[in-house]
């Protein structure tokens, strides 16, 4: 091991000495554009080695990153290997202009990740505690930080006459916590769900927000050279306009841009690039109303982070992570020259800058978390987190160094007083969790998040949903819509108007479907649905389509407004509208490749006399290779698909037995139906039987254990039932009769073959059932 350490080791150093050697050879422009590969190449290389290091420590790694940076500057490269130093780093303004470019640009990324990890749900979960612990943790170590920004002498700032603005900096810096910092130490201490972990991470989103519209505007304040009330003025009301258009109509135009792209641009990485494009956008506009970009970029990922799947995000995370963050913090890092600590007089204002820093934002939320009503080692804890500044403070003290708000040594202390309280608030933060124990009620909500987390409904992103004008197509709507309602699901629904035309191959005309925009987007960008030869007929298909759009918004309701007692509501339901004469496998494969997690399939045919599914049903099913939801009402269903539901949920301990009975749950919680569980078992006489039916019902006993504790987990009561030595389809036909259900949801798994074959009971469900039907299919 240590051999392997030693030849990385001596990989690095070879790459420090040969870089600009292989620059200077070079010459002319050539040596600019190899410089400068070399500095991204080296930056990144000891950036992620030190930061790996700082993991294996159970330290944050940007302060590997950022460490790396001041190893490579004049604060040890510079002192050891000076001439090396210089000509891999040179200082000429063209040459530090292209890497300052790509660490301007990483600033704009890392808010835009920052923004991403915002999670505003979390801020009104946790109510007031987090709103006072975060707003006292600003103020008093902001007072303090201007107040020592008042003290500092004159031959400390970059300009006496502009000693306010410095002021204003040094006290945003002080105040702000960081986020990424804050989340990691939770994350890895397993209280992402404890209350007291959801305050502190809570509080640093707030601390985060707060702290870049704080920026924006003293940004807005050191352009003018002074503060002015006017100026004031207009860039608070500036960024208040800003806010609320980003977050009510900016919302809207994020989610139908990102959702237009992924569904009509066929080239790779289409979202990431329309992400990008949004945030350069907002931080224009920012710029434009004369605050800093960074707040543009921040909001950015706040708006695009409810739409993104988790594939997106993890490509957009590992481009910003894996070059971006390594480069910024380094040349953060390169900027500034810890060998100014030599200067007696700089060495005892940095201890003070930490102290104050320090005392001030331990001080400030602590009183919030008492303020908040938190016990005194949650209130320990809290200010022990909130005390990181890490990846904040170096981006704050960048911004200012660049306006001019900053001098060299300010920002070099203001880097030492993020390395410094960051690297001590791991231990501090692992240390007063350790003290807190769990309440009861805490430990049964952990417990349902938990279940939920490896569930089948929570974990849904996207639902596509083929209906007709039958009440079959009305449930399976009905259905859908309270799917999507979970957590604010995208939905599109494939209207189809009449399922006798419904084929096997991809029709000849391919531009038979019609897109049918909502009425905003029909005021937004005045297109007409339809083609004016048929402007009657497709008027009453929208009609329809409408009708269709509209029953899974209003079931989507039902479960949010269930959601709304349990304080737990997600952003609205988008639904888009899709009109095909003619589908097929084809054109249903195609749809599918825009990324839907389930199919939901209700049409006024669903099955025949025969106990096989209609053909087109079939033939819908076969363009889509995910799970399933199929539907086929009857009795008092198909006269009113709205009507009150009491549903029987057959289990066996497989996986689609287990997504059925999550289904079943979301409805029942929709609708306050009652729920029965069923297992079916069959047992021996014989003695070893007997044996084996001990085993038998210890099995039966956990099965139904675990869908009781998934309902437990939304206090909701269910009935279980076992029923021995019964076919498994007349014991679910019995049980139907006996507690008079009028819905089966149960759990199948598709079979090879031509036509759509779930198992020998789903058919003879479909053959003898009186009652309504739900197939829940992986």
């Amino acid at each position: 091991m240590r051999t392997h350490r030693d030849r990385l080791w001596l990989c690095v150093l070879a790459t420090l000495a040969v870089s600009p050697a292989w620059a200077v050879e070079g010459g002319g422009k050539g040596a600019s554009d190899a410089i400068f590969i070399a500095e991204l190449v080296v930056l990144m290389l000891v950036g992620r080695l030190l930061g790996e290091a700082m993991s294996r420590l159970r330290q944050p790694s940007v302060m590997g990153q950022l460490i790396a940076g001041l190893m490579l500057g004049p604060s040890l490269f510079g002192l050891l290997l000076p001439d090396v130093q210089h000509a891999l780093f040179p200082k000429n303004p063209e040459q530090k202009a292209m890497i300052d470019g790509i660490s301007q640009f990483g600033i704009l990324l890392l808010l835009l990740l920052a923004g991403m990890e915002t999670d505003l749900k979390l801020v009104r979960q946790t109510g007031r505690a987090s709103l006072y612990a975060s707003l006292m943790g600003i103020v008093i170590p902001f007072i303090c930080g201007v107040a020592l920004g008042e003290a500092l002498p004159d031959s400390m700032l970059p300009d006496p006459e502009k000693r306010l603005i410095t002021s204003l900096f040094l006290g945003t810096a002080l105040s702000i916590a960081s986020v990424k910092i804050v989340a990691m130490v939770v994350r890895e201490m397993n209280f992402m769900r404890r209350v007291v972990g959801q305050v502190i991470l809570a509080s640093a989103i707030i601390d985060d927000s707060v702290g870049w519209i704080i920026v924006s505007i003293i940004f807005s304040l050191a352009l003018q050279g002074s503060v002015e009330l006017l100026s004031l003025a207009q860039s608070v009301v500036g960024t208040i306009a800003f806010m609320l258009a980003s977050l009510t109509i900016g919302r809207r135009a994020v989610f139908f841009t990102i959702r237009w792209v992924n569904d009509h641009l066929v080239s790779e990485f289409a979202v990431v690039t329309a992400i990008l494009c949004i945030m350069g956008i907002m931080a224009l506009i920012t710029h434009l109303i004369g605050v800093h970009t960074v707040l543009g970029a921040f909001v950015a990922g706040i708006l695009v982070s409810p739409i993104l799947t988790r594939h997106i995000d993890e490509q957009l995370r590992g481009l910003i992570t894996a070059f971006f963050a390594p480069v910024f913090f380094g040349i953060a890092g390169l900027t500034a020259d810890l060998t100014i600590m030599a200067d007696p007089k700089i060495a005892l204002f940095t201890v003070g800058l930490v102290l104050v820093a320090s005392i001030g934002k331990f001080g400030g939320a602590f009183l919030g978390a008492e303020l908040g009503g938190l016990t005194r080692r949650e209130g320990l804890a809290l200010a022990c987190g909130m005390n990181a500044r890490g990846s904040t403070e170096v981006i704050i003290a960048t911004v200012g160094l660049s306006m001019g708000a900053l001098n060299q040594d300010l920002f070099t202390m203001i880097v030492a007083m993020a390395v410094i309280t960051t690297t001590a608030m791991p231990p501090t933060l692992r240390w007063a969790l350790n003290r807190i124990p769990m309440r009861k009620e805490e430990k049964q909500r952990i417990e349902r998040e938990e279940l939920e987390q490896r569930g089948f409904v929570p974990n849904l992103e996207r639902l596509l949903i083929a209906v007709d004008d039958s009440p079959n197509g009305k449930f399976a709507s009905r259905v859908a819509g309270v799917l999507a309602g979970t957590h604010g699901m995208p939905a599109t629904v494939l209207h189809i108007p009449d399922p006798s035309k419904i084929e096997s191959t991809m029709p000849e005309d391919p531009d038979k479907a019609v897109a049918v925009p909502t009425p905003e987007e029909k005021k937004s960008n005045g297109k007409q649905a339809n083609d004016k030869k048929n402007d009657k007929k497709t008027e009453k298909e929208d009609k329809k389509a409408a009708v269709a759009r509209e029953a899974v918004q209003q079931a989507a309701a039902q479960i949010k407004n269930k959601q709304k007692d349990e304080e737990k509501v997600d952003a609205p339901v988008e639904v888009t509208t899709i009109v095909h004469e003619q589908p097929s496998p084809a054109v249903i494969a195609e749809e599918a490749e825009k990324g839907y997690d389930i199919f939901i399939i209700g049409l006024e045919k669903a099955s025949k006399p025969n106990a096989e599914f209609d053909k087109g049903v079939t033939n819908l099913a076969k363009g889509f290779d995910g799970p399933l939801i199929i539907s086929a009402v009857r009795d008092d269903l198909e006269e009113k698909p709205d009507d009150k539901l009491s549903i029987l949920v057959p289990v066996n301990g497989t996986e689609p037995s287990r997504r059925a009975a999550e289904v079943a749950i979301t409805l029942a919680r929709a609708t306050k139906a009652p729920v029965t569980v069923l297992y079916v078992a069959v047992r021996t006489a014989t003695r070893r039987g007997m044996r084996r039916g001990i085993r038998t019902r210890r099995h039966e006993e956990a099965i139904l254990k675990d869908i009781v504790a998934i309902a437990d987990g939304y206090n909701m009561s269910i009935r279980t039932a076992v029923l021995a030595e019964r076919a498994a389809d007349e014991a679910i036909l019995s049980e139907l009769e006996r507690r008079n259900h009028n819905l089966v949801v149960t759990g199948v798994g598709r079979r090879p073959g031509d036509k759509l074959f779930f198992g020998d009971t789903a058919s003879a469900l479909l053959e003898k059932s009186e009652r309504s039907l739900l197939f829940v299919a992986s």
